[in-house]
């Protein structure tokens, strides 16, 4: 039991995967044990390490030199091919832009590609990013596939949750629900490995709600960081200002859909925090950098406003989804934050 315990720690550490180490031991498991399925489904939320574990599963399923089965060397020259999403035997699809939408001529060229036999690789592995941004008849399309899998194909699609999808899709997948780590894990991840002071580590780890991926994006770009401070620094001016100043505002932020549903994210963080506050929970709030702000609203604000203003973003940033009008989405957010 301790040599299996002991060699579990190991690949989950040559794994990498910050959080979530359940579904890495799983994967590796899978492919040392010869049980490999035809088709994985990793949801959780943006930046939670969908695509991370993904790779590195594809990497376990094609090194050249695995340290043992399951456990990928990540040195060889397959593993720094599919790192990089260059490998022949590795198909990558994903919509345009990141809130665009999968065709449904890229699931057919997909399956061009599938019905040829490897290159020089065990697997040939299909990922399919952000599938949620499927068109409904590149779901269906890609149906067939799922239900008649070529030989020595895995298909690996990742999206936000289940209930985005056809439940055919979902019902043919072995289904990875992934979850933000632990912010402590995060913010010694970032100290000891990246090199960042245990203050920023900390504030970071806070920031991202324990998705290593967005916690590495704002330690590598300032300007990530920045637009996270200038998006609370609108806000703030929002709260203070008329409805003449928010509408003006709405205008100019609809023009830019992807900014707008950045700038919901970063205020719904805001608003939760302000919820915990409300609620008197112990649970640690997310934007430390804000405190004094998120304490005055907790104050000012029953607890039943607080959820009002977080029910409206969460709708309107589902309806954006939706293709709806977003100048008509971002004035209905205006109208519902509270005024100072």
């Amino acid at each position: 039991m301790l040599i299996l315990a002991l060699r579990a720690k190991i690949t989950s550490m040559n794994w990498h995967i910050i959080g979530n180490e359940w579904a890495s031991k799983l994967l590796s498991e899978h492919v040392g044990r010869g049980r490999v399925r035809h088709a994985y489904l990793f949801t959780g939320p943006t930046s939670v390490g969908r695509r991370s574990l993904a790779l590195r599963f594809a990497q376990a399923l094609n090194c050249s030199q695995p340290v043992t089965p399951g456990e990928p060397c990540l040195n060889c020259r397959a593993c720094q091919q599919i790192q990089r999403m260059q490998h022949p035997d590795l198909s990558v699809v994903q919509a345009e832009t990141v809130g665009g939408v999968l065709k449904v001529d890229q699931i057919r060229e997909l399956q061009r590609s599938l019905a040829l036999a490897p290159y020089e690789a065990r697997y040939r592995v299909a990922l399919l990013l952000r599938f949620e941004e499927a068109h409904p008849s590149a779901m269906n399309a890609l149906l067939k596939t799922l239900e008649e899998p070529p030989a020595q194909v895995v298909l690996m699609l990742t999206a936000e949750n289940v209930d985005i999808l056809l439940p055919t899709i979902v019902s043919r997948c072995e289904v990875l629900r992934l979850r933000p780590a632990p912010v402590e894990q995060v913010g010694r991840w970032l100290h000891e490995h990246h090199g960042l002071s245990p203050e920023q580590a900390q504030l970071l780890a806070h920031i991202s709600n324990g998705r290593p991926g967005y916690a590495w994006r704002l330690a590598q770009q300032a300007d990530a960081l920045q637009q996270r401070q200038n998006l609370l620094d609108d806000q703030a001016r929002l709260l203070a200002g008329n409805r003449v100043e928010r509408f003006r505002y709405a205008e100019g932020i609809s023009k830019d859909k992807e900014h707008f549903r950045q700038a919901l994210m970063i205020w719904l963080s805001f608003w939760r925090d302000v919820l915990l506050c409300c609620a008197g929970s112990s649970a640690s709030i997310s934007n430390l950098d804000r405190q004094v702000e998120i304490q005055v609203w907790a104050e000012r604000l029953e607890l039943q406003q607080t959820r009002q203003v977080i029910a409206v973003m969460e709708r309107v940033l589902g309806l954006l989804d939706r293709n709806i009008n977003a100048r008509l989405a971002a004035e209905v957010v205006m109208l519902d934050l509270p005024f100072s």
